[in-house]
């Protein structure tokens, strides 16, 4: 075993402690009073510090252990948490996580962290003070010594500390640190096994030695972490025992998975054939079997798109201290708050979603929310409120970004707009549709001036584009005075959805169910044109329609039949009829994404293969709508 392969589970664990790091100062920061961050803040640094003990970066454990020094004297009520002792613990907690990425990198130096290391000890010990000496230095693993003269043989048992971090590291540590006494054999459970997540942390292996117990007990014991040891002396009823409660969760690659979508996908298309052949066969036998391989093939597909599922907090969590910074540097307070931590995403999907939520939420405090004296003045609250919040919603995943701030300025937009000549100059008002055409347009902004923030055109645009890409939309709904919401909705998968296939000429399409509402065929007779455009009354509300053959430039001259089909699209409160020449039912189809020609239509997301081994392209709902 070689201590470096933990390298991946070190920065991984890390980086949930530091996310613990970070939240409980937003909590302390909040109360200064509180208690409960500090112990929280102290456990997660107190791990940080013995992972990377044992990981040999001396350079975190150092830094980890002076943020710990400090945090003690604050517990203890030696130092107050003023708010320049909260600040230098943020400043830490940053300092901390690119320390643990330069270790990982093989960068462990700790010349860069020298001045913050003064600082946190000026801070815990006062600047008259003597400061702390320097941490010790993490033990090195004791190499194996070769040519120890076999012992008698003894059974030795290994417990390690329930809450001891990265189990598997340490046990390897107590292994070297025994074999500097004797020959290790039949460990159990075997190495490997104790490198997954679920490893429990008890270990047995038989030595042989002949120093006494009591020596090769202090030896393992100097692992760390170790919770208790029994030697016992071979016997022939003594066996080695196998450890019991095997893992239920491991760390998988998710480039792994990704390749398992794949390949779920190819068999998809490949059962879907199947189906289309034993169709026009009509072979009993065939008939079963291709059942029994659809239902089979189904189940792993299910499970493999569950276990790409990840909750959205793994995402989320990172936005706090991003909002509490950028408040802070903009001189505002904002109370943010998140909501349907626990809601799932495809991990693909959520991976895409951070950049998009990062321009929202920036969007929110730099342009929403008002400086503390100008809500005031408007009779608000000196804090705004910030609500990133995700919602399930039939097939598919809302995530709001929500603020009680100024709303959009609806005349600097028509004025810039005016400027920029997206709308004649003669223009008094823009309408929801036009607002939001404008606000996704490139290169829109109304900022003068370009700062770290904003002003340089690059944001909302940004995020409708990623959802478009992503197989979604986004909508915008503004109050000015009151606020503004922008809800992002996503379907939960994208590798395999449940798509409605429609006909257009000699061409098949492919539209997922996402965004359908219903599918309905009124009379020819009953289109209206309203405003210039083609509408249906349904259930007493007007529903625009667009021609598939219109929008594709295909058929434009073919007789209108006496019914027309049309699928309705529904996106928050936005709806419409696409016109299509026959609906053929509803299908699986797996998505092939593809870099869109120069010139094409921004009417397809994708393409798929259907059934008899024909290929068609995905319409996408947004493009569309």
């Amino acid at each position: 075993m070689d201590v470096r392969q933990y390298a991946d589970l070190f920065l991984t664990e890390s980086r949930d402690h530091l996310t613990a790091f970070n939240h409980l100062l937003l909590e302390w920061e909040r109360d200064p009073a509180a208690q409960e961050p500090v112990g929280g803040i102290f456990r997660a640094v107190h791990t940080i510090k013995g992972m990377a003990a044992t990981m040999g970066y001396a350079a975190v454990a150092e830094l980890a252990h002076r943020v710990e020094s400090l945090l003690d004297v604050v517990r203890r009520g030696e130092r107050p948490a003023t708010p320049a002792v909260l600040e230098l613990l943020f400043k830490s907690a940053d300092a901390l996580e690119r320390a643990v990425g330069e270790a990982v990198a093989g960068r462990d130096d700790p010349a860069p962290l020298a001045a913050l290391v003064a600082q946190l000890d000026r801070e815990a010990h006062g600047a008259q003070g003597t400061a702390a000496g320097p941490a010790p230095a993490p033990a090195p693993v004791a190499e194996l010594l070769p040519g120890v003269a076999p012992g008698r043989g003894r059974l030795v048992r290994v417990t390690l500390r329930t809450e001891a971090a990265l189990k598997g590291a340490r046990a390897y540590v107590a292994l070297k640190k025994a074999e500097t006494h004797g020959v290790v054999s039949s460990i159990s459970p075997v190495p490997a096994a104790m490198e997954v997540d679920g490893f429990n942390g008890k270990f047995s292996f038989r030595i042989e030695s002949d120093v006494d117990a009591a020596v090769l007990e202090e030896a393992i014991r100097s692992a760390g972490d170790v919770e208790a040891v029994e030697v016992v002396e071979e016997t022939p009823e003594v066996a080695i025992e196998t450890a019991r409660g095997g893992a239920r969760h491991i760390r998988v690659d998710l480039r792994r998975l990704d390749e398992l979508m794949n390949q779920i996908g190819e068999l998809a298309i490949a059962r879907g054939r199947l189906t289309a052949l034993t169709a026009r066969i009509a072979e009993p036998e065939l008939d079963d079997v291709s059942l029994q391989i659809g239902r089979l093939a189904g189940r792993l597909q299910s499970e493999i798109i569950q276990a790409r599922m990840t909750p959205v907090w793994q995402v989320f969590d990172r936005f706090p201290r991003m909002v509490r910074d950028l408040a802070k540097q903009m001189g505002k307070q904002v109370a943010f708050r998140v909501e349907g931590k626990d809601i799932e995403l495809d991990r693909t999907i959520l991976d895409e979603l951070a950049d998009p939520l990062v321009h929202l939420l920036r969007n929110a405090v730099d342009h929403g929310i008002e400086a503390p004296a100008e809500r005031t003045a408007r009779g608000k609250p000196a804090m705004g409120q910030l609500v990133l919040a995700a919602v399930r919603e039939r097939s598919s995943v809302a995530i709001r970004v929500s603020d009680d701030g100024r709303g959009v300025d609806r005349a600097a937009v028509l004025a810039r707009a005016r400027e920029m000549g997206l709308v004649s100059a003669d223009r008094q008002d823009l309408g929801e549709e036009e607002l939001f055409k404008v606000l996704t347009r490139s290169g829109f902004s109304t900022a003068r001036t370009v700062t770290d923030v904003s002003g340089r055109g690059v944001g909302i645009d940004v995020v409708a584009t990623a959802a478009r890409a992503l197989g979604g939309s986004l909508e915008i709904r503004s109050e000015e005075g009151k606020g503004t919401v922008f809800t992002l909705r996503l379907p939960v998968t994208l590798a395999i959805v449940r798509a409605l296939l429609a006909r257009v000429g000699n061409e098949i399409y492919a539209l997922p169910l996402t965004h359908v509402a219903e599918t309905v065929d009124p009379r020819a007779d009953e289109v209206q044109t309203v405003q210039g455009r083609e509408t249906v009354m349904l259930r007493g509300r007007l529903l625009p329609l667009r021609r598939l053959r219109e929008v594709l430039g295909t058929g434009n001259g073919a007789p209108t039949p006496a019914r027309l089909s049309v699928i309705v699209l529904e996106m928050g409160e936005r709806r419409t009829g696409v016109v299509v020449d026959a609906m053929l039912g509803q299908q699986e189809i797996v998505v092939k994404n593809f870099e869109a020609p120069r010139g094409m239509l921004p009417v397809f997301s994708g393409a798929t293969i259907l059934g008899d081994g024909a290929a068609a392209l995905i319409l996408d709902a947004g493009g569309l709508m």
